[in-house]
């Protein structure tokens, strides 16, 4: 999920009763919920080496204990920045309660729980993370919750700012405001979003029932991936892979409806190419093919990378450029999740425009001119 989601998700494990065991419980949380993000740093490095690492080590149940002890040193360290402000010194003075002290065993808990909810919802959306990694390196992914979803946000949002709204008003009329407020809107806002996966699994279940029972192709059905949209749990974007190629629908699991159109929503199995194989060879292959789970890898022939200057190249040498595409964020249309209207581009397009596609420029067949993924190119 994106850092919004990870951070408020933080907060509310924080309020929802944490925080009256020991001090710095709410803000550990905030913190830990976020920590294993870190791995972001790696975009210094190049879009290569930050493909590699995202969603790496520092996503792995072996770098969570080293996670949330990091999480708890930064907000000590920061609660003490924080507290030496001499304004802040007499505010704490004037408080109707005593300062809570810290209980470092369950400070630590907190950062450890936090920290795990950052894999757990990592682990709905269809990016996926290999929680087992160094010693087993696969992803895994449930494919229930789009990377970003409104729901969450805005149920998030309310159980941290309703409290504040109302501890306002309290103020105004002279009632003395509790020591710990907020952990039942906590607790609805973390009951919500676990009913939400559920409600999503089920929804999910019966919509890869309707593609596998469908009559969406004739040939023979290989495997079958079924991706999230935002807001609409009733609306999912199915990717099969036939004996002849690819072929994508459009699924409502609440109408049982299947939209799909056989020339624009299938793409046959690109060819094999000399530069095609030479490119599979790189480290943006390597690292692109190892992630994926439903790659297409196309010869493009002589045509630029979506917004990339002409290579430097003699204008006698030959090229072409090798597309690296994941099926599983070529959707038609995020934005219009309630729409099943027929696609209005092909499904090779689709994949063109695409986030998350590499592209590796091969020069005399062989040789490795140039690596792009992600907008950037590897220096």
């Amino acid at each position: 999920m994106e850092p919004v989601t990870h951070f408020l998700t933080g907060a509310c494990l924080g309020r929802a009763g944490l925080n009256r065991r020991t001090a710095l419980a709410t803000f550990t949380a905030f913190l830990a919920a976020e920590a294993p993000d870190i791995d972001v740093l790696w975009h210094f490095a190049g879009p290569v080496p930050s493909f590699a690492h995202h969603r790496g080590i520092t996503h792995t149940l072996v770098a969570a204990p080293v996670m949330a002890l990091v999480s708890l040193a930064a907000a000590f360290w920061l609660h003490r920045l924080y507290s030496g402000i001499p304004f802040i010194k007499r505010r704490r003075e004037r408080l109707a309660h005593p300062p809570q002290p810290i209980h470092w065993p369950w400070l630590y808990l907190t950062a450890l729980i936090a920290t795990l909810s950052h894999l757990a919802l990592d682990f709905t959306n269809n990016y996926g993370l290999r929680p087992f990694f160094p010693f087993n390196p696969r992803w895994y992914s449930l494919d229930l919750v789009f990377i970003a979803e409104p729901l969450l946000w805005a149920v998030f949002l309310a159980a941290i700012f309703f409290p504040w709204l109302l501890s306002l008003a309290d103020s105004e009329v002279g009632v003395r405001a509790p020591r710990f407020r907020g952990r039942i809107w906590a607790i609805f806002a973390l009951s919500f979003m676990a009913a939400l996966w559920c409600w999503r699994w089920a929804e999910h279940a019966h919509a890869r029932t309707l593609v596998e029972t469908g009559s969406l192709t004739q040939e023979n059905i290989r495997r079958v991936a079924l991706m999230p949209y935002p807001v609409n749990p009733f609306r999912w974007h199915a990717i099969l892979q036939t004996d002849s190629g690819f072929l994508t629908a459009e699924v409502n699991s609440r109408t049982d409806e299947l939209v799909s159109d056989p020339k624009l929503d299938y793409l046959a199995y690109p060819a094999i190419t000399p530069a095609s194989l030479a490119a599979r060879r790189t480290p943006l292959a390597q690292v692109y093919l190892d992630w994926s789970s439903w790659p297409v890898v196309r010869d493009l022939g002589p045509r630029h990378a979506p917004g990339f200057a002409p290579l430097d190249l003699p204008p006698s040498q030959p090229w072409t450029n090798v597309e690296f595409c994941d099926l599983r964020f070529a959707y038609r249309s995020v934005h219009n999740s309630f729409s099943m209207a027929p696609p209005e581009e092909s499904l090779a397009h689709q994949i063109s425009t695409a986030p998350l596609c590499g592209y590796v420029y091969i020069a005399n067949s062989s040789q490795e001119a140039g690596q792009f993924l992600n907008g950037r190119e590897q220096k």
